[in-house]
């Protein structure tokens, strides 16, 4: 089985939204997430949904789902102090629908709404093969490591270098080990699964996703978003290959 675990549980302080997290602002006539979650709906490999979200929204992505006919989306939880904790969350509610199976858990931004059918196939795909999947995109400019007074440490080469994205995808029991572990260690704020994996020896294998699969974090990316959403309506109006 293959399951989808949508991290919504950020309350969009960098958005400078006050009326609503950001992955409720509306693109295209529907809230970010449901633009995501749809992807996942329509796969045919994708079994289940399982939503992390902020406590006090979950009525409201609730009745989201109900309204937009997401019949894949098995349980909406509450979210955790950190995005660690929440994924934590969202792995065990997969873990009490599956029982002593094993699954394929696909870990993606609840506002990464550009995602496609290609990578969620290419995720799933790797996982079987190797173990686990990163999205990642190539590096177009230079990346520094700096002290925090600005001296620069070290410039790694830009051949060997990627870009992490979503969704980060891993077999169910596996990464839920590495949470346990993790949480018997007092570690509770790792930046990401990928993060956590490679801390405790695992080998990460990398996918290519699309470039245009970005997070909506800032009214700058909300604009790049739209915009994008723009040019791929435009494209199937007129006939235009992307």
């Amino acid at each position: 089985m293959n399951f989808a675990v949508i991290f919504a549980g950020g309350a969009g302080k960098r958005m400078n939204s006050k009326e609503k997290p950001k992955q409720f602002l509306e693109m295209h006539g529907k809230p970010i997430i449901i633009h995501t979650l749809e992807n996942f709906e329509k796969h045919p490999e994708v079994d289940g949904i399982v939503v992390v979200c902020i406590s006090t929204w979950i009525e409201h992505m609730r009745k989201l789902t109900e309204n937009y006919n997401l019949k894949k989306v098995q349980q909406i939880v509450s979210g955790g102090v950190t995005s660690q904790l929440s994924i934590f969350e969202g792995l065990k509610a997969i873990e009490n629908i599956v029982g002593k199976n094993d699954a394929i858990v696909l870990i993606h931004d609840g506002v990464r709404p550009l995602i496609n059918a290609e990578l969620i196939t290419k995720n799933i795909e790797s996982v079987k093969k190797y173990g686990s999947a990163i999205t990642t995109i190539s590096v177009t400019e230079t990346i520094m490591e700096v002290e925090e007074d600005g001296l620069i440490m070290h410039i790694p080469q830009r051949d060997h270098s990627r870009l992490a994205r979503a969704p980060q995808s891993f077999w169910l029991k596996e990464i839920l080990h590495m949470h346990r572990m993790a949480l018997e260690e007092g570690i509770t704020d790792y930046i990401d699964s990928c993060t956590m994996m490679q801390h405790y020896g695992k080998r990460m294998y990398l996918v290519d996703g699309p470039r245009d699969n970005i997070k909506v974090t800032t009214p700058e990316d909300f604009y790049i978003m739209r915009a994008l959403l723009d040019a791929k309506e435009n494209s199937q109006i007129y006939g235009i290959e992307e």
